[in-house]
């Protein structure tokens, strides 16, 4: 195994500062079913796979009218979740970003001819931005969920001093004083 990071399902999902009651927001199940199967259909009649689609989803140069309609999906999608968080004061700018720089030449003084890594994206502010309140949201509920057990573990002691189960001894407190000698 290499040293690439592992995330599984409670590292990332569990979690994950969801919106409230994200499981049954129609709004959100409806752009994602609406985005899913657009997507799905749009793969069957240009006969490309993900990777494919979201290349040429990415290309700054792609003006493919569906792919066009794809990313307009995308952007539907990200305000329905925004909406869901209740963060109706965002609104993302989508731009073609270069991800990161690639040198020119390669070390033998020959040009590279590989691809700019550009993408459809939040500017940076904006993504920013979102990441900064998701990690205060995360921050937010950990305090909760952190408070909420240190009070059901003060509740749980309480009762359990409070009751004394049948037949279990009465604390003597006279139990260590120095007794008269009765002889």
């Amino acid at each position: 195994m290499k040293d690439d990071p592992l995330y599984n399902p409670t590292d990332c999902f569990e979690t994950f500062p969801f919106p409230p009651n994200w499981q049954k927001n129609k709004n959100l199940e409806q752009i994602g079913e609406e985005y899913h199967q657009f997507r799905a259909e749009l793969m069957v009649r240009k006969d490309h796979g993900l990777t494919t689609t979201y290349n040429r989803f990415h290309d700054k140069d792609e003006e493919d009218l569906e792919i066009k309609k794809l990313r307009d999906l995308h952007a539907q999608m990200d305000r329905v979740v925004m909406d869901a968080y209740g963060w109706i004061d965002l609104q993302p700018r989508h731009a073609f970003i270069l991800e990161y720089e690639e040198p020119e030449e390669e070390e033998s003084g020959v040009r590279s001819r590989r691809k700019k890594p550009w993408r459809y994206r939040w500017v940076d502010d904006d993504r920013d931005e979102v990441l900064a309140r998701l990690l205060e949201l995360n921050r937010m509920r950990a305090e909760e969920e952190a408070q909420s057990a240190a009070a059901r573990t003060a509740k749980a002691v309480g009762k359990r001093s409070e009751k004394s189960p049948k037949g279990a001894p009465v604390a003597n407190h006279k139990l260590f004083e120095a007794q008269e000698s009765t002889e």
